[in-house]
């Protein structure tokens, strides 16, 4: 028994944590609704496990240089006993989009530590085509060097990692599949790939599926949280959802 709750403890460790956010659609159109859908969860994104979510510390759009907040659209939503929201957005005017969270902190207890995703993903509407790679001005944040709208499955995507402004040297960078397609991983091992940023805090990940990938830059924060009388670290993470595409 004490070697199966071993080999359980160990399988769920390697279930990677990531906030999402995420869209109905990454490129609106002439003629298109100018209509978004928003979904935000806490998940075991391969896994399609959810997690509970309380309501974000902030939430909303960036969009020409300023943040907009989106807290009173948020509507709670229940799955599997989980919560998480959604929320939805109109589009005024052609631009880049950049919708973000910043979640309460999770205290993990079996890592002994907070964990806390600042999370964005971003829409290009009516053809802008600039923008997207400006900082929303997250204390973590990933700054894509491609754009992260309109590729293809196959695809190399880059990015760039930064904690307080400043590129992150050899940053460990998890990447996960969000997978709706029921697709089984080899084994555990598989479920989050793992890559490191260089010493300017560029990394490189070619993307082999049509759907939604997680880049989650994990790095530990200057702050700390009490939980129970004791300071725990936080888990402070830069992530970035973006969508690709099959070519047909």
């Amino acid at each position: 028994m004490k070697f199966a709750v071993l080999v359980l403890a160990c399988v769920s460790s390697l279930l990677a944590h990531f906030q999402t956010v995420l869209v109905d659609k990454s490129v609106l159109e002439q003629g298109d609704s100018p209509k978004v859908a928003l979904k935000y969860e806490f998940t075991h994104p391969f896994e399609q496990s959810l997690m509970q979510m309380e309501k974000p510390q902030d939430v909303g759009v960036f969009v020409e240089g300023a943040r907009h907040s989106l807290a009173e659209k948020m509507v709670a939503k229940k799955k599997e006993g989980m919560q998480y929201w959604e929320a939805s957005y109109t589009i005024e005017e052609p631009a880049v989009y950049q919708f973000y969270v910043d979640p309460v902190p999770y205290f993990e207890p079996a890592e002994e530590k907070f964990i806390r995703h600042q999370t964005k993903t971003i829409v290009d509407a009516f053809g802008a085509g600039e923008g997207w790679d400006e900082p929303v001005g997250f204390k973590a944040e990933i700054i894509p060097l491609s754009r992260p709208y309109s590729l293809y499955a196959g695809n190399l995507f880059s990015g760039q990692v930064f904690y307080q402004g400043e590129p992150v040297p050899f940053a460990e960078i998890e990447i996960e599949f969000y997978n709706t397609k029921g697709l089984k991983a080899p084994n555990g091992m598989y479920v989050t790939q793992v890559t490191k940023a260089d010493a300017n805090g560029i990394f490189h990940v070619a993307l082999p599926k049509a759907g939604w990938w997680g880049f989650a830059a994990l790095l530990e924060d200057d702050e700390t949280l009490a939980y129970q009388g004791v300071e725990y670290p936080i888990e402070l993470g830069a992530v970035l959802w973006l969508k690709t595409e099959e070519m047909r």
